[in-house]
């Protein structure tokens, strides 16, 4: 691995780390935002970066601009985190992770019909591990509330890829 890959991918990684420890703390709203942007910049510019890396950067995206209360950026980003699944096939925990998004930003929208209509999609979404279905139905459950819940996916290997 060159040390341009590596720098990278590691930034990447980092970065996402910054932005869920700063999500917990919500010490610096700016600064969360800012952390979950170049997470993605370096994600995207790293060589090994798969699909799914970029799928979770846009879904990172669109979590803290709910948090921070912007529907409409919140919706773009869960928007390209769909995409990107349906583009290249993602299922499984990502796919479903891309309703959640959605749902999430239609309920700050004050779209109560489509956020139960997305929320029924990410619930319909068959995932293989028992153990990422219940980290689902704990995010799905916190949609709404006015203090997110962020035990769900706040480790580096989710954005890495390694969480199977």
């Amino acid at each position: 691995m060159s040390a341009l890959t590596s720098s990278e991918r590691q930034l990447g990684v980092a970065l996402f780390n910054e932005t869920w420890r700063l999500i917990e703390s919500r010490e610096d709203d700016s600064r969360m935002v800012n952390c979950a942007h170049a997470s993605a910049y370096h994600w995207s510019v790293a060589p090994e970066c798969r699909p799914e890396n970029s799928a979770r950067s846009e879904w990172l995206l669109s979590r803290v601009y709910a948090i921070v209360g912007h529907p409409a950026e919140a919706r773009a980003h869960a928007e390209r985190c769909l995409a990107i699944c349906e583009e290249n096939g993602l299922a499984d925990w990502d796919l479903a992770f891309a309703y959640e998004a959605l749902a999430r930003a239609a309920r700050l929208a004050g779209d109560e019909d489509d956020e139960r209509r997305l929320v029924a999609r990410a619930r319909a979404v068959e995932i293989a591990h028992a153990a990422e279905r219940d980290l689902l139905e704990k995010d799905l459950s916190s949609i709404g509330r006015t203090s997110p819940d962020v035990t769900s996916v706040s480790t580096s290997g989710i954005i890495d890829g390694a969480s199977r």
